[in-house]
């Protein structure tokens, strides 16, 4: 899906973001920048709904094999006895 710019003062800024980042492409710098800004306003979520994900993700895997020797894996993984 395509993003249009069509305000100038937006379009100046990607552009600068651009030249200061040394991006090849206003795209680029406008992906670099919603980046940033997504990690920084992740980074002010209450720590609950930060662990949340976290926690849907395990709980989506299912549950543990409580006799799994991760120990015993690792080694074999490596090649060690």
């Amino acid at each position: 899906m395509a993003l249009f710019i069509r305000d100038a003062e937006v379009d100046a800024l990607a552009e600068e973001v651009r030249r200061l980042t040394k991006a090849k492409t206003k795209t680029e710098a406008v992906r670099r920048a919603l980046q940033a800004q997504l990690i920084a306003a992740r980074r002010n979520l209450p720590l609950e709904e930060r662990l949340a994900r976290a926690k849907a993700l395990a709980d989506a895997a299912g549950p543990g094999d409580p006799t799994f020797d991760m120990k015993k894996f690792t080694d074999e993984m490596w090649g060690e006895k």
